[in-house]
């Protein structure tokens, strides 16, 4: 029988992991919902996101500037790729915007390393220290982690619910044409949608950085398990995200008491089989009355 401390401890990093998970994929999602654009680009707005992290706090000498940091360029550059990449295109088959976020993710992908280098970089966490928690000194910044991402999802949260600008893009999510009519900016709802999508890519990049080494590659993984609780979740689904972030995290961590890390992860393409095969809509998706 497993010892019930093994199975605490994964579920600790489960959660943890979960939340991370679910910073990216809420951006991920929300550009979904919002533009019908499939963003192959969104895991390399996370990998350069956390470069300039890199870049402010070796400049500021202060982690929480360079999270700030990161997230403005971010959004900025986020705003200027949709006006310039990506609102040529709406309106046309999808397949071309999922070439172009591909072609973004390249030229992305081969900035950062003709910018920074193949050798991996590691920003320095903000809180040291370790507390027992059973058989493992567990570290404290992996609890900083999860926090801040839920206070960012919170907020964003909110904001959707209660802003003015918040409702305009809810409102584009029901009706594009009648929001459009009603006199709500739909062009600039897009810009405003993938430059919240990128900030959130590149505070989770920021977040997540002092736990890896951050190299020029590490986005491809993070596009990939975004696109798994995307599907998973609901596609457009915000709360089902969060949800099939930290149910997808927990499944792979409690593999990992019986298989290696790297096997786990087949988990997680198992439930993304399952769910196209069984419940295609998403797993947290209400079912209509």
């Amino acid at each position: 029988m497993i010892p019930f401390d093994q199975i605490f401890v994964q579920i600790v990093n489960g959660l943890v992991n979960g939340m991370i998970l679910a910073l990216v994929a809420s951006g991920l999602t929300l550009i979904f919902g919002i533009m019908d654009i499939v963003n192959f680009a969104h895991g390399d707005l996370f990998m350069l996101g956390a470069y300039i992290g890199t870049t402010a706090f070796l400049t500021t000498g202060s982690f929480w500037i360079a999270l700030v940091a990161s997230v403005v360029v971010m959004a900025v550059l986020g705003a200027a790729l949709q006006v310039t990449a990506l609102r040529p295109l709406l309106g046309r088959d999808p397949l071309t915007t999922i070439l172009a976020t591909f072609g973004l993710s390249l030229v992305i992908q081969n900035y950062a390393l003709w910018q920074y280098g193949p050798v991996p970089r590691k920003i320095l966490e903000p809180v040291s220290g370790h507390f027992r928690l059973f058989y493992v000194e567990y570290p404290w910044y992996r609890i900083v982690i999860a926090l801040m991402s839920a206070a960012i999802i919170g907020a964003l949260y909110l904001f959707m619910k209660y802003g003015k600008h918040g409702i305009w893009i809810r409102a584009t999510t029901q009706d594009r044409v009648m929001a459009a009519a009603m006199g709500i900016p739909v062009p600039w709802v897009h810009t405003v949608v993938f430059a919240i999508g990128a900030a959130m890519a590149a505070a989770s990049g920021v977040l997540f950085g002092p736990t890896v080494g951050i190299n020029h590659a590490m986005g491809f993984d993070f596009t990939l398990r975004a696109f798994v609780v995307v599907v998973v979740g609901g596609m457009g689904n915000l709360g089902g995200s969060i949800l099939a972030s930290i149910f997808i995290s927990l499944l792979e961590s409690l593999a990992t008491i019986w298989v290696s890390p790297a096997q786990a992860v087949i988990v997680s393409f198992v439930a993304l089989i399952l769910t196209l095969l069984i419940r295609p809509t998403g797993l947290f998706v209400p079912t209509p009355k």
